[in-house]
């Protein structure tokens, strides 16, 4: 896969993650700058680096099985799987200024 086929496929990964909605916030899980990272092999394995707002959040199992099943729902893609990761921690900072907007967020 050449640069600019793997970058169209990243931005593919990226709207389709954007369908994922916290469901506690009601924004997309994108937008929120939860997502950190999102790679796709040549297995078609993706793999979705991304954090919570909180440590702990007890609505992460229905986020991971919503990523997956969007994800899942490309071609190029086989099989998904989440890792949480903390560093950077999220912050407000992280979000789009459509969210900050949506949330009545100031940063």
């Amino acid at each position: 896969m050449n640069e600019s086929e793997a970058l169209a496929v990243k931005a593919q990964l990226l709207e389709q993650l954007e369908t994922v909605i916290d469901p506690e916030l009601g924004i997309d899980i994108v937008n929120l700058g939860l997502v950190y990272e999102v790679d796709l092999d040549e297995t078609g394995h993706c793999h979705v680096q991304m954090t919570l707002t909180t440590i702990g959040c007890p609505l992460a199992d229905v986020i991971v099985a919503d990523v997956k099943n969007a994800l899942n729902k490309i071609e190029a893609v086989n099989d998904t799987t989440v890792e949480f990761v903390w560093y950077p921690a999220w912050t407000p900072e992280r979000m789009s200024r459509y969210a900050r907007i949506a949330l009545g967020v100031k940063v």
